[in-house]
């Protein structure tokens, strides 16, 4: 008797966890069928940044122009960009050269290969890639993109 309770037990908890976890996951992840996005860095369809001369992107995910995205990035080395801002969030995630970020020049730092930089919209800063070579990174952007120079509005 002990037995059959603690089986009926033991299967009462598998299947109200299942249930849970099942409901917890968006559907997305549940979905088996997608197909997923698998594309080297010499496959990417690069295009021309239009805010920023010399730069480009890769979309990989959403549209830049209209909402949430995701994209490869490539700068120049030696670019400067002026103090400015983003109207939504953006998350970099550097990849190779060296990027660097701040609220002023003085006080910027230099973010490496394997870096991760969370800005929040509407943070006021400069950024550029350092002389010595061209910076990529991944971008996850939660609203389209947009470059604000300071003083300017939206």
């Amino acid at each position: 008797m002990n037995r059959l309770f603690l089986v009926l037990l033991a299967t009462g908890i598998f299947l109200t966890t299942a249930c849970t976890d099942k409901a917890d996951k968006p559907a997305a992840t549940v979905n088996k069928t997608s197909t997923p996005l698998m594309v080297s860095f010499t496959e990417l369809k690069w295009t021309a940044l239009p805010e920023r001369e010399g730069m480009q992107f890769a979309v990989l995910s959403g549209d830049p122009k209209t909402g949430e995205y995701t994209q490869m990035r490539k700068v120049p080395a030696g670019t400067d960009n002026e103090l400015h801002s983003h109207s939504s969030e953006l998350k970099n995630v550097i990849i190779s050269g060296v990027w660097y970020t701040g609220t002023d020049a003085a006080s910027a730092k230099d973010f490496g290969p394997g870096s991760v930089v969370l800005m929040p919209a509407d943070w006021t800063h400069v950024s550029g890639c350092r002389a010595g070579s061209e910076c990529v990174f991944y971008q996850d952007g939660k609203g389209k993109f947009d470059f604000v120079p300071s003083g300017q509005t939206k």
